[in-house]
């Protein structure tokens, strides 16, 4: 059969948009990014949105053309505060998720960190302790078909946000999603990003 080049097209101005809205508008969130993009181009049907890859690859591409020394970097900075991060909270075996250590961080990207801990009060009570300001809220995470809901503490560092989400050792185990029908995230401990700025 012949491919739809015009729906090709429409995904692929769509997938654009939404990484431009990403890029420029600090949007983390693929899903809003491609519903506001639908609806700038006047599309808003869902059939039509591309896949988070194809706003990742288009992502990539805007940074690249319009952006590429400032992300740069933008990115080598996010890095060095995740690393001062973990090395903070190295008692909870802290593991670098997200655009950070994927590369397609935003120009208002927070840095996100897993926590793996036995006993989850004890993050809050290291940070009460530290006198770390931080406020405290929680996200839902797919662990198989399990719906899980994790705390989630944000503090900051010279402007920029870390987030903490705070795990059972047992979550090392196993994949983690954001929905059930996503990718798993990818997670890297201190090493593994210090690497990557060595290699920056």
């Amino acid at each position: 059969m012949p491919k739809d080049n015009g729906r090709n097209d429409r995904r692929s101005r769509i997938a654009y948009l939404a990484a431009r809205l990403m890029a420029e508008d600090g949007i983390e969130d693929f899903a809003l990014a491609k519903r506001k993009a639908a609806r700038q181009a006047g599309m808003p049907e869902t059939r039509e949105l591309p896949t988070n890859e194809e706003v990742e690859e288009a992502f990539r591409t805007y940074q690249q053309i319009y952006h590429h020394e400032e992300h740069r970097k933008r990115l080598r900075v996010l890095r060095e505060t995740a690393v001062r991060a973990m090395r903070e909270l190295a008692r909870f075996n802290p593991h670098l998720t997200g655009s950070v250590l994927n590369g397609n961080a935003g120009k208002y990207a927070d840095v996100n960190l897993q926590l793996f801990t036995d006993n989850e009060k004890a993050v809050e009570l290291y940070l009460i302790d530290q006198r770390i300001p931080y406020k405290s809220a929680q996200s839902r995470l797919y662990s198989g078909e399990e719906m899980r809901t994790v705390p989630v503490h944000t503090l900051s560092d010279h402007g920029t946000d870390i987030e903490l989400t705070v795990l059972s050792t047992l979550d090392l185990r196993g994949p983690l999603r954001t929905s059930p029908e996503g990718k798993n995230i990818e997670r890297a401990k201190l090493q593994a990003v210090m690497q990557l700025l060595a290699e920056a």
